[in-house]
C-alpha cells in the first residue's frame, strides 16, 4: 500500500483505508482528501506521485490543478460582491460592462452568466491559448457574440467562457481581476492555498496532470444503436464536431494545456484554479458557517444561491442537471446528492462540496484525469466519511 501522510479525527481512520486503497488502485499517480465538519477539520490526507516524470511525492503542501471545481470558487467571488450591494444580480450585464450589450445581450442579467442561460457556451471565431491567457481577446469576443439560443429560454454548460463572463463582471464592479479579489477578500482571511492565477513562487509546489486526451474520432465511429439509450444523444453530440457541444470545447484552439506554466499563471476562472484540498474544504466550511471566527457569505446570501434556479436536461451536456447560482447541485442520482448540498465537480475526479444540513465540507483533488470510465475515487472516500459521521452520532457511537 501507498504511504499517506496527514491524520483523521479519531472515528475517522476507515477513510484512510479508503484513501490508501483508492491510491493503491492508481500506481504513479497522487491525490489529497480534507473533510471538515461543523468548522472543524476531521480528515486530512495525502498521498502517491505529485510528478511521475521525476519521482516527486505528494507532500502536505503539493498544489493541483483543479478544472471546473474552479467555477464554485468564481461564483462566489460576484456572490460576495452582491451580498455588499455592490452588484445586482438581477440587473443587465450591460449596466457594469458595456460593449456586452452588443448583439442583443442587452437584457441578459448578471444571474444568467452564473446559471448558464446566457447562450454564450462557444464563440464564432475559437481564440488561441496565446489570446486566452492574455484575457482581453477572450473577453471582447464574448462581448461581440450572439447568443446561441435565446438568453434565458434553456440552459446549457458554460464550461470555458463561463470564467470570463463571471470574470469580467467582477473586475468591471470591483476594479479588481478576478484572481486578486479572490486572493484578497477571500483567500487571505481564511489562510487558503487557494489561487486563479499561481503566483510564480508557488510554481514547484503544482503536481504534474496526468491524463489521456479525449479521442472524437474514436466516438465517431461508435455504432450509436448499440448504447444504452440515455447514452446516444451524448456520445452523438460529443462525436459531431459541428455540434454545440463539441464547440464550446474548441472555444480555444488548440485546446489548452494546464501542465503549462503560463497557463497556470494566467486567470482562467473556469478551469484553471489551484488548491490542496485542505484548501478546497476550508473554503466549503467557511460557506456554511465559521471557520476560525471567519465565514465568506451569510445564510441568507447562501440560502439564495444555493436555491434552484434551472434543471433538465442540459443542452450542451445533454444530461439532466440542477444549478443554483453559481454552484452546481446533485441529481439524486449522484454520490454526494443531498437535497441541500451544493458544489461543484472537476474534470477527470476532482469535487468540492457543502451540506449545510450536515455541516459537512469536502474536497478531493489528484493529478490523473479519468474520463470515460467508472471513476469511483471521490466516491469510496465520501462513503467512507459519511459512515464515520453516521457512527458518531449513533446510539452505538457514544
Amino acid at each position: 500500500m501507498p504511504e499517506i501522510g496527514g491524520d483523521t479525527a479519531p472515528g475517522f481512520e476507515a477513510v484512510r483505508e479508503a484513501f490508501a486503497a483508492d491510491l493503491a488502485a492508481q500506481q504513479g499517480t497522487g491525490a489529497a482528501v480534507s473533510v471538515y465538519l461543523h468548522g472543524r477539520k476531521v480528515v486530512d490526507l495525502w498521498g502517491g506521485i505529485a510528478d511521475p516524470g521525476t519521482g516527486r511525492p505528494w507532500e502536505r503542501d503539493t498544489l493541483q490543478l483543479v478544472y471546473s471545481t474552479t467555477k464554485a470558487v468564481t461564483a462566489t467571488c460576484a456572490l460576495l460582491l452582491s451580498q455588499r450591494g455592490e452588484l445586482d444580480l438581477d440587473a443587465p450585464v450591460a449596466e457594469c460592462w458595456p460593449e456586452f450589450a452588443a448583439n442583443g445581450k442587452d437584457r441578459i442579467p448578471v444571474r444568467w452568466l452564473l446559471t448558464h442561460q446566457a447562450g454564450l457556451p462557444a464563440i464564432d471565431h475559437p481564440i488561441t491559448p496565446e489570446e486566452a491567457i492574455a484575457w482581453e481577446p477572450m473577453v471582447a469576443a464574448l462581448a461581440a457574440q450572439r447568443p446561441y439560443w435565446e438568453p434565458g429560454t434553456d440552459h446549457g454548460y458554460h464550461g470555458l467562457t463561463y470564467g470570463w463572463l463571471v470574470g469580467e463582471v467582477v473586475r468591471r464592479v470591483s476594479g479588481r481581476s478576478l484572481g486578486t479579489f479572490l486572493a484578497e477578500e477571500i483567500a487571505a482571511p481564511l489562510g487558503l492555498d487557494l489561487w486563479i492565477g499561481l503566483p510564480e513562487t508557488e510554481r514547484h509546489r503544482v503536481s504534474r496532470i496526468i491524463e489521456t486526451p479525449p479521442d472524437f474520432q474514436a466516438m465517431a465511429r461508435l455504432d450509436l444503436a448499440t448504447l444504452p439509450e440515455p447514452l446516444r444523444e451524448v456520445m452523438a453530440a460529443f462525436a459531431d464536431p459541428t455540434s454545440l457541444t463539441r464547440r464550446s470545447l474548441a472555444v480555444v484552439t488548440p485546446p489548452l494545456d494546464h501542465n503549462r506554466p503560463e497557463e497556470q499563471a494566467a486567470e482562467m476562472p473556469a478551469t484553471n484554479g489551484i488548491c490542496t484540498a485542505r484548501a478546497l474544504a476550508r473554503f466549503y466550511a467557511a460557506l456554511i458557517g465559521e471557520v476560525d471566527g471567519h465565514r465568506i457569505l451569510t445564510p441568507a446570501t447562501l440560502t439564495a444561491a444555493t436555491a434552484e434556479q434551472v434543471s433538465g436536461i442540459d443542452r450542451i451536456l445533454r444530461v439532466p442537471v440542477r444549478i443554483g447560482t453559481g454552484f452546481g447541485l446533485p441529481t439524486p442520482d449522484a454520490f454526494w446528492y443531498s437535497p441541500t448540498a451544493f458544489g461543484f465537480p472537476g474534470r477527470g475526479g476532482s469535487l468540492g462540496f457543502a451540506d449545510p444540513a450536515t455541516g459537512l465540507a469536502f474536497g478531493y483533488v489528484m493529478n490523473h484525469v479519468l474520463e470515460g470510465v467508472p471513476d469511483l475515487r471521490a466516491a469510496n472516500l465520501l462513503a467512507a466519511v459519511q459512515k464515520a459521521m453516521g457512527a458518531a452520532v449513533s446510539p452505538a457511537g457514544k
